[in-house]
């Protein structure tokens, strides 16, 4: 996609109230930053480790340092992604940024489900545990 047809896409998005979320990752240096949030809305969606969905996960420090430097560029909410599985994530996350992306834990528990129904149930297991990780660490 040229950069034009994108400028058409992010207006287009947003004059129909779509926020246009652009991602971020620790390989997004101080130079490329401000070019990749232009014109950003909603919030950002912070990468935290460099490879697959899923893989590792980010340490604590390395997070807390990626959400210092992207608030200095921007007052958009941070939101925090890859690597959140767990309750415990979830929490470390919620003490350190303004969200959490959670995806691949989800789809994960979904897959390893015999049923549809099983599926349902391990999801919304998996969505309670986070859930009560965040409303822990917020409290």
């Amino acid at each position: 996609v040229s950069k034009a047809t994108a400028a058409i896409n992010r207006t287009r998005a947003q004059a129909a109230g779509i926020d246009f979320i652009r991602l971020t990752t620790p390989t997004t240096d101080d130079v490329r930053l401000p070019t990749v949030l232009k014109d950003s809305s909603g919030f950002i969606y912070y990468v935290s480790v460099a490879g697959v969905t899923g893989g590792a996960t980010a340490s604590l420090d390395q997070v807390s340092e990626a959400y210092a430097r992207l608030r200095r560029h921007s007052d958009l909410p941070v939101c925090i992604g890859f690597g959140i599985r767990t309750a415990e994530h979830a929490a470390n996350v919620a003490r350190l940024a303004d969200g959490g992306v959670v995806g691949p834990a989800l789809v994960d528990k979904s897959n390893a489900a015999q049923t549809p129904e099983q599926a349902i149930r391990v999801v919304l297991a998996q969505c309670r545990a986070i859930s009560e990780g965040v409303r822990g660490a917020r409290e």
